[in-house]
């Protein structure tokens, strides 16, 4: 799950940031309300947070925007104890939930869980992809009768050419889709996982299951 934290206290980010990665979620941040916007409107995440008091443009202007733009994303924003008529603004401009600062952790990763739980658009719980078969609901690959032994990364690389089959994505797409902002666009790390699910897919045949547009990125053929 990817994660987007719009919010200008350093300290409570890197606190956040730390927490949500110990519990497996891939984390995005900004520090102002013009950035996490940008970030939300062209990003692809699972959830964000969002705080109401933001430098250059605040919380609820950019949840307003957000909605309008058509992002349905679960947004749980973070307001001030005394802030009531805030919380009402927010929900009204389209966030899902809101947290009073200050907060536990443990509430806050509640939180998150129960909006994860909520159905927005839902995606196929089966993915096919030539004799390639993937069970969104229990994590299990196929290949033919054969269960293929992914790790979480490798998995969720395979899950978006599958989701995108016959369609050319370019390494930064994956990288942006599958990695948080923190890895260097110029890292290889999408050859080295993509190297890794060919061998996984078919040793023999590299290019059988993903194939390499030189110049351009990896596709998955129908």
């Amino acid at each position: 799950m990817r994660l987007l934290i719009i919010e200008d206290q350093k300290k409570l980010v890197t606190y956040l940031r730390k927490g949500l990665e110990n519990n497996s979620f891939s984390v995005d941040f900004a520090y102002d309300g013009q950035k996490g916007e940008k970030l939300a409107l062209y990003g692809e995440y699972d959830l964000i947070i969002l705080d109401i008091m933001l430098p250059i443009k605040d919380g609820i202007e950019v949840c307003k925007t957000l909605r309008r733009g058509g992002i349905d994303t679960p947004i749980l924003m973070l307001t001030a104890k005394e802030g009531v008529d805030d919380r009402i603004n927010g929900l009204d401009s389209g966030a899902d939930d809101y947290l009073i600062k200050p907060f536990a952790f443990g509430e806050l990763l509640a939180r998150i869980r129960a909006l994860l739980r909520r159905p927005t658009k839902k995606d196929p719980e089966i993915l096919k992809g030539q004799d390639i078969v993937m069970n969104n609901s229990t994590h299990v690959v196929k290949k033919g009768n054969e269960i293929l032994n992914l790790t979480l990364k490798e998995y969720s690389v395979l899950e978006y050419l599958i989701k995108n089959k016959g369609i050319v994505l370019d390494r930064e797409k994956i990288l942006d889709h599958c990695w948080d902002f923190a890895y260097d666009s110029f890292s290889n790390i999408v050859d080295v996982y993509i190297k890794r699910i060919r061998k996984k897919l078919d040793n023999k045949n590299h290019e059988k299951y993903i194939q390499t547009i030189r110049g351009m990125g990896y596709k998955f053929k129908k």
